[in-house]
């Protein structure tokens, strides 16, 4: 890895959402080897607390106009109506990446479809 690169899982889930889930959805995306950081919606992040403990890394909270400035691959509309982003997993990964990140790839959702994980690449 270059020095200095950051790689950051973002996520989106809804309230409930299990530590299970979260990991679901991150495997789906790609897994958990090499993210040097966790991210979400600043009203989300507690929620990440079980998936920061297990894979033992920093969780960045996101303001929304972080989120809102990002261009995302997914577009959903219950998301946009009160995220003012398409994806809240691909817009944190990109914001907390840093300028210039790229993600991997679309978001990949969790079997029971209560999370979303999306990875991206940048330099800290």
């Amino acid at each position: 890895m270059e020095r200095g690169a950051m790689i950051v899982a973002g996520f989106g889930f809804r309230s409930g959402a299990t530590t299970g889930a979260l990991q679901d959805a991150l495997a789906r995306a790609g897994g958990a080897a090499g993210v040097t950081h966790l991210a979400t919606a600043a009203a989300k992040a507690e929620g990440l607390a079980g998936l920061s403990a297990a894979l033992g890394l920093p969780v960045v909270s996101l303001e929304p106009e972080a989120l809102a400035e990002q261009a995302v691959m997914t577009q959903s509309d219950r998301v946009a109506a009160l995220y003012c982003t398409g994806s809240v997993a691909e817009a944190a990964a990109l914001a907390a990446a840093g300028p210039g990140a790229r993600l991997r790839g679309p978001r990949a959702v969790s079997a029971d479809g209560t999370a979303t994980a999306a990875i991206a690449e940048g330099l800290a």
